[in-house]
């Protein structure tokens, strides 16, 4: 069967694995935009959903392919909020460089220094964002969110991102201890995929 090549308008290693996994049941090929060599689109939005799309229009254009954008991130209520769109850029110095997921989980760790668990909550929010060509009026938009508690210390060794201190209260363990079948069915993006496999009737 003819599969559908789409590229994927990420160059997150991490979601890569998560998006081929989930859709490896699907009509669909996802291709990295970096094995077309197209930059990282300036993220601009003032919201997950705005900058899915600009990802996605981006990838698309200088592809020439339908493409599919992720834009995800941890929303934390003690710090109202943060770190939001900024998420994999937490970190990063006055130029937005040098984020990495270790530095901007120790930099979430020093925020929360003595916050009492019970005010600790926070949870994952995950657009998916679908355009069928540069210019399509009608992008399909797919979200997914996913409740937790910011541990005060590293478990695990799955995942990526916030994994490690993202504490899934009904699970007993963090993202990054759960299986990817576990992440698959209850997560953010997991949530989110399902819904794009019901639009796309795939």
């Amino acid at each position: 069967m003819f599969k559908q090549k789409v590229v994927l308008a990420s160059s997150n290693k991490g979601k890569l694995v998560e998006l081929e996994y989930a859709l490896a049941d699907v009509n669909v090929t996802l291709i990295p935009q970096s094995e077309f060599s197209v930059p990282d689109a300036d993220e601009t939005g003032l919201s997950f959903i705005e900058n899915a799309i600009l990802k996605a229009r981006h990838a698309s254009a200088l592809t020439g392919l339908p493409a599919l954008a992720d834009d995800s991130g941890l929303e934390v209520d003690a710090l109202n909020g943060a770190p939001g769109i900024y998420s994999a850029r937490f970190s990063a110095d006055e130029n937005g460089k040098g984020a990495t997921d270790e530095s901007n989980n120790k930099k979430l760790l020093i925020e929360l220094a003595g916050v009492l668990p019970k005010d600790r909550t926070a949870r994952y929010h995950c657009v998916l964002a679908f355009v069928k060509h540069q210019f399509d009026p009608n992008p399909i938009i797919c979200q997914g969110a996913w409740e937790g508690i910011i541990n005060t210390g590293f478990h695990g060794d799955g995942g990526f991102g916030y994994d490690p201190l993202f504490f899934v209260t009904d699970q007993n363990k963090t993202a990054a201890q759960l299986t990817k079948q576990e992440k698959k069915k209850i997560s953010h993006r997991g949530l989110a995929i399902e819904q794009l496999k019901d639009l796309f009737k795939l």
